[in-house]
């Protein structure tokens, strides 16, 4: 075990765990953070996409020794009430059929419209590949993602 200072959606927690503990599940069991889902756990399908310093990563096989002094961001800390864009455009869009795999892909799409503000269809499709929804609504996705690009 190892004490490890991490900063999640800016609080700072300190952990008891195994270095090599995935970030998954010290967010999930030891900081009851649970809007982050366990998916696959080889990460091929996103449900655990958080961020880390703005960039998406499976939570899954991400080690808790590996993120550092990088900040953390979780679905939880997106936006303090649900209101990012990205929320709001998934709302508008009814995208959740089961709704599973969803914290995932908003963090995903979150992260593909930090770094390009106003994506085309084919970077869309690039950034969300590796999000995999059961109920297939790529098609709500990819409308939700240009309606919260243009801010709508």
């Amino acid at each position: 075990m190892a004490a490890i200072h991490l900063l999640i959606n800016d609080h700072p927690h300190d952990v008891d765990v195994a270095p090599d503990t995935p970030l998954l599940w010290v967010l999930r069991d030891n900081l009851n953070l649970t809007g982050t889902k366990y998916g696959c756990g080889m990460g091929l399908c996103g449900s655990c996409t958080v961020h880390l310093d703005g960039e998406a990563v499976r939570a899954c096989q991400t080690p808790v020794s590996s993120v550092g002094t990088k900040k953390i961001t979780t679905i939880e800390g997106l936006s303090p009430n649900s209101s990012h864009p990205v929320q709001l455009a998934w709302i508008a869009e009814q995208v959740p059929q089961c709704g599973y795999c969803q914290s995932g892909q908003v963090m995903a799409a979150a992260a593909l419209l930090a770094r390009t503000p106003h994506p085309t269809d084919d970077q869309i499709d690039s950034a969300m590949v590796g999000n995999l929804c059961r109920c297939g609504v790529y098609q709500r996705i990819r409308r939700a993602i240009h309606r919260a690009a243009k801010g709508a």
